[in-house]
């Protein structure tokens, strides 16, 4: 789809003309991104794209100035991010947010309980299940604040899946990894989208993004410029020239 398609709003997710702005300094201006049941769309672009405000408006940590989203075809634009997590989704955030005085179990049942609200022994085992999926199993007991970069993001993402969430918002999550531990998230994101879970991830890791896209949304200037197969997107000259003034990404 290029970015003067019509948006498919019957999509498990979709953003349709959203704007927003802070002040006088316009973010996004009329974006469009749909995603459907199952696939994993990465969005990329130039620092200061509005990538992450993007994610915010779908996550409804930030409010539309114009626009709608959209979840499974209900219009979710004016409802808060708790009750979109009840809706089924979840996100990830850029720099991890572990609540550090509660251990790594406890984390993960917050997901549970104040994301996908569940109570009793369904918390519990959604967390431990969350836990499990994310390799931190064996961690449980440890405190959030002692946890290294590579676990503290393998939390945020078990915190979100133990919301079980029909769509997954991930904020940068390989940012700061090695490349073995890079390897080893390209695995886990694989396993969580074989899930049926629809995944919408902004990353600047190319390579790590694109093991994993089925589509690549490219944002520059507020603007979406390209909305494709990811070799067709970083073929673009329109993309490569928003990158890098149209040298080699």
């Amino acid at each position: 789809m290029t970015a003067d398609v019509t948006p498919d709003v019957s999509a498990v997710l979709a953003a349709v003309g959203v704007a927003k702005s802070f002040g006088s300094l316009p973010v996004l201006g009329s974006v469009s991104l749909t995603a459907a049941a199952g696939e994993v769309v990465g969005v990329v672009g130039p620092n200061g794209a509005g990538k992450t405000t993007l994610l915010d408006l779908l996550a409804g940590t930030t409010h539309c100035d114009a626009g709608q989203v959209l979840l499974a075809g209900a219009d979710v634009t004016s409802l808060p991010p708790p009750a979109r997590a009840r809706l089924g989704l979840g996100r990830t955030f850029q720099v991890p947010r572990p609540l550090g005085d509660l251990t790594v179990f406890e984390n993960a049942l917050v997901g549970a309980m104040r994301g996908a609200g569940l109570r009793g022994q369904r918390a519990y085992g959604a967390a431990y299940q969350a836990l499990v999926f994310a390799g931190l199993a064996g961690s449980a007991n440890v405190p959030a604040a002692t946890l290294r970069l590579l676990d503290r993001k393998r939390l945020e993402l078990a915190r979100a899946l133990a919301m079980r969430p029909r769509v997954l918002l991930l904020d940068e999550i390989a940012g700061g990894l090695t490349d073995p531990e890079t390897e080893t998230l390209i695995g886990t994101i694989r396993a969580v989208n074989a899930l049926g879970t629809t995944i919408v991830w902004v990353e600047h890791v190319m390579r790590v993004l694109t093991a994993v896209a089925t589509r690549l949304v490219c944002l520059a200037g507020g603007q979406v410029i390209a909305d494709d197969a990811p070799a067709a997107v970083l073929a673009s000259e329109a993309v490569r020239a928003a990158f890098l003034g149209g040298g080699v990404l």
